[in-house]
């Protein structure tokens, strides 16, 4: 009998061996059948995931209705159809909450970024004759930058025009189709935007149970001693994870609704389209301001100058009221990054799968980092060694400085 087990392992082993050398070969030489079974299999899960996101944005709301209750305590624990009762209730004032700040937003900004929009489209030929004169008179009063101009438009104008031909225009027929295809990729995220309303409204009646049966999993998969250790990453990463995504987001919906008010007041061009160019881009974190400054004072100076130099000067005390005051209030220190690993984690994060990874990229990085620690200090509290970076300024650590 353990023979024959021997010999069921190493079946196992091998057709394992086999079928990643295969698919590895599929995915570099092949048809690549992984990779898209992958993007028809995420494309099939989408609604869910967009449920499992928004249940775990909302979970602490649910919460906090659900604590504002004198009888919450008792209706957990002693009349399981109050706590039904209870639940369903915290849920629904959640998703109104929602649905009025949703309702207010839209009916604010959406007319107003209408008219930014038109008003854009509008003037587009007037911004174009604009930007042509400003490079002319630069030119005509530069005879030296017309001269170096001309010499590289003379000695690059092959690669220009293969350039134009064969990534510009492909591109630009790329983004037609796309625009072309848009309605059905809206009606598309709209479906799969209500599907996963609905499993998120699953999700948050029934957490609880899904989190026991998840730990269930834990317990019959791992082994005793581990499964400790286990739940303990999950609840960092968890914490890691529930700080910077709901705190970041917070903090980019304060960013642009202060933008949108002091821009009104001080009457800037494009108020609604700047405003939400900016919230939106201040999600990125460390490179976000600047992304989201840059169009917009382009934008800004298309129409004045002068109230472009405005705008930036009060980008940059926007910028440090959230860098020092309301980011620290609201986001602490989740991640426990420096900011040079930050930086890294938005340039990797965003070279593979570009926005969301360089959004999402703070806190994998943060994960991965907390848990680098973690099993650093734990070989070295096994090796009787220092555990704080300080003790390691001189060459050999003293066994003394161990902490405890």
């Amino acid at each position: 009998m353990p023979q024959r087990k021997r010999y069921v392992q190493m079946g196992l082993t091998v057709f394992c061996t086999v079928g990643a050398i295969l698919l590895f070969y599929d995915t570099l030489f092949g048809h690549r059948v992984l990779q898209k079974f992958w993007r028809q299999f995420m494309s099939a899960i989408a609604p869910i995931l967009y449920g499992c996101f928004m249940a775990y944005l909302l979970a602490p709301m649910v919460n906090f209705f659900e604590e504002l209750s004198p009888h919450a305590k008792g209706a957990k624990l002693k009349n399981r159809r109050a706590a039904i009762g209870l639940r369903a209730v915290s849920i629904l004032l959640t998703w109104t909450v929602i649905g009025i700040l949703l309702y207010l937003l839209a009916s604010v900004l959406l007319p107003e970024l209408y008219k930014s929009i038109f008003q854009l489209i509008t003037n587009a030929e007037l911004y174009y004759r604009t930007i042509s004169g400003w490079i002319e008179h630069l030119l005509e009063t530069n005879p030296a930058l017309e001269q170096w101009v001309v010499t590289q438009l003379n000695t690059y104008y092959t690669d220009i025009n293969t350039w134009l031909t064969k990534e510009v225009l492909p591109q630009a027929q790329t983004v037609m189709a796309a625009a072309a295809g848009g309605l059905m990729g809206a009606v598309s995220f709209l479906k799969n935007l209500l599907v996963g309303f609905i499993v998120s409204i699953y999700l948050l009646a029934t957490k609880e149970l899904c989190a026991a049966h998840a730990r269930k999993v834990v317990y019959s998969l791992s082994p005793k001693d581990t499964v400790h250790w286990i739940l303990r990453g999950v609840h960092k990463v968890d914490d890691i994870f529930s700080g910077f995504v709901r705190g970041k987001l917070l903090d980019s919906l304060i960013i642009g609704i202060l933008c949108f008010i002091c821009c009104s007041i001080l009457k800037f061009p494009y108020t609604p389209l700047v405003s939400v160019i900016v919230g939106i881009t201040n999600i990125i974190p460390f490179f976000g301001p600047f992304l989201g400054a840059i169009p917009s004072t382009f934008l800004i100076l298309l129409v004045s100058p002068m109230k472009a130099l405005y705008f930036v000067i009060f980008i940059l005390a926007l910028q440090q009221l959230d860098g020092n005051v309301i980011g620290p209030k609201i986001l602490g220190d989740k991640t426990g990054l420096s900011s040079l690993w930050v930086i890294i984690a938005i340039l990797v994060g965003g070279s593979f799968f570009g926005l969301p990874g360089m959004f999402f990229g703070v806190p994998v990085c943060a994960c991965l980092y907390s848990a680098a620690t973690f099993f650093v200090e734990v070989r070295l509290r096994k090796k009787d060694l220092p555990v704080d970076t300080a003790a390691y300024g001189k060459d050999v650590p003293d066994k003394q400085e161990k902490q405890s």
